[in-house]
């Protein structure tokens, strides 16, 4: 259980520039991904991480939540342009509902701007699809498994 004062502390959000930082961000995405929602470690890590713009949340001086940007090769069907795709957004558990994920989310958009994109693809989970409206993502396609979870297509323009 957090203290009040962790709960009340500034979170903030800043890009990862060394090996260190990626080694805290990958923690986070095992405990969430891996042991949380038992996502294979074969999935969960991949070749993208080498090329993705990775964000690391802290507070209190620790590593609470992470996610990424990855520049698509080519824009989802039916769209034009450079597209960016956003995804392994973790936040550790006793920091969820404390807006994390919206700051995260929202240092990865603005990320995605700064290269032009014309907007941003993810994969969400079912349970996170309100999340991801509330921030003007919309629901694209049909259901989906991924990792063994069902993921649903969102998208959101520029």
């Amino acid at each position: 259980m957090a203290s009040p004062t962790e709960t009340t502390a500034p979170v903030t959000v800043t890009q990862i520039l060394d090996e260190a930082e990626l080694m805290q961000a990958l923690a986070i995405r095992e405990v969430v991904f891996i042991e949380e929602q038992h996502v294979p470690e074969g999935i969960e890590r991949d070749a993208e991480d080498a090329n993705a713009y990775h964000v690391i949340a802290h507070q209190s001086g620790h590593a609470i939540g992470t996610g990424r940007l990855v520049m698509l090769a080519q824009p989802p069907s039916g769209e034009e342009g450079p597209w960016g795709q956003v995804g392994r957004m973790a936040v550790l558990q006793a920091h969820r509902k404390a807006r994390v994920g919206s700051l995260l989310l929202t240092s990865l958009e603005q990320e995605a701007r700064r290269r032009g994109v014309k907007g941003i693809m993810l994969h969400a989970q079912l349970y996170a699809l309100e999340f991801y409206k509330k921030h003007g993502y919309s629901e694209m396609g049909t259901v989906f498994l991924e990792g063994g979870i069902d993921h649903l297509e969102m998208r959101k323009r520029f």
